[in-house]
């Protein structure tokens, strides 16, 4: 800062002559109020007031705390290497062969609750990753503390110019709680509902938002990891598969993700005097009985083929899975199956 400069802002302020490291401070902590009350005094882009609370600071701090029955913190897997973990002498999983998996997913990974690695396929190599975005999203609304009870409205700035997808959310109609939002966002993977989520939480808009985004993918550790918008439309979101299990480990910490990801489907109305919709999970394994999902979410676009992320139970074994540019509808199911019957057979027979 300048003589000249200082002086001036010492005059406006009515500083007393001091030194100058001293007036620095001074005028510092003065301008500090000044600069914070900017940001929190931005409009909200529907035009309503933010809620207290939503600044671009508040998702610095990732949602990290001790999941039930792992008794290691979220932020020790910041660290976890895909290639540094040895299963070959590791209880149950010395008999694994990962040669016997034939996954059609490009890049896949497979790790257990305490971040050992039971297989790897091009881990680190970045991908788009698509609606598997949205599970950032939820986290990063949810970190907020934003009310979850507030009406938001789709506008015609929620409609997908990139992609021209469709969603049952009618622009100017289609009205939904903020939870309802994220529910349909992650649950069916709505485009519209992710949007509206990236456009209002926060008091700078969908900059912000994006911000956070990436905020909080590097405090997870997930160095190779960039996000661009909300949804996953944009093939410029892309992670690795090492990346994506640190979030899929992250999201299961939240309760409402948790609940809303691995059930079947609900029963929501987002227009007034109108029926009820029908919203199906976009993964078909929560419906079926031979799968305990805990935690799941699926994407698609064409640039990143087919992509799954889930966190599961296989004979009472905690596991998380990751799969990648998958080719064909069904891939990503075929693959999940094929872990699962490989996981078995080793459960089964050490259970003897």
């Amino acid at each position: 800062m300048s003589r000249s400069i200082m002086t001036s802002l010492q005059a406006r302020l009515c500083l007393p002559a001091i030194n100058r490291g001293a007036r620095v401070g001074l005028i510092l902590l003065a301008a500090g109020p000044l600069v914070l009350s900017v940001g929190a005094c931005a409009s909200d882009p529907d035009g309503k007031a933010p809620d207290r609370g939503a600044r671009v600071t508040s998702a610095s701090k990732p949602y990290i705390h001790t999941y039930r029955g792992v008794d290691r913190p979220m932020d020790s897997w910041a660290n976890l290497d895909s290639s540094s973990t040895d299963i070959s002498s590791i209880g149950t999983w010395r008999q694994l062969d990962s040669s016997a998996l034939r996954l059609r997913a490009a890049s896949a990974l497979i790790v257990d609750d305490q971040g050992r690695q039971l297989y790897a396929k091009n881990a680190r190599q970045v991908k788009s990753i698509a609606s598997i975005t949205k599970l950032m999203t939820a986290m990063v609304v949810l970190d907020t503390g934003v009310s979850l009870n507030r009406p938001i409205l789709i506008t015609e700035a929620d409609r997908d110019r990139l992609k021209n997808s469709s969603s049952r959310l009618r622009i100017g109609e289609a009205k939904l709680s903020r939870k309802e939002m994220i529910m349909v966002s992650i649950m069916s993977s709505d485009n519209r509902a992710a949007h509206a989520l990236g456009r209002t939480t926060y008091r700078g808009g969908k900059p912000a938002f994006i911000q956070a985004m990436n905020r909080k993918a590097k405090a997870l550790g997930m160095h190779n990891t960039r996000f661009v918008d909300s949804s996953g439309l944009d093939p410029r979101n892309r992670s690795t598969a090492e990346d994506l299990i640190k979030m899929i480990r992250a999201a299961s910490n939240y309760p409402l993700i948790r609940a809303t990801t691995s059930r079947s489907e609900m029963m929501l109305r987002p227009v007034a005097n109108r029926p009820l919709l029908r919203y199906r999970n976009t993964n078909p394994l929560v419906r079926s009985p031979e799968w305990a999902v805990e935690v799941s979410k699926t994407g698609f676009i064409n640039e990143a083929g087919r992509c799954l992320v889930m966190g599961t139970r296989i004979n009472n074994q905690r596991l998380y899975m990751v799969f990648l540019g998958g080719n064909g509808r069904a891939s990503t199911v075929n693959d999940s199956k094929q872990v699962r019957d490989w996981v078995t057979a080793v459960t089964h027979t050490a259970s003897r």
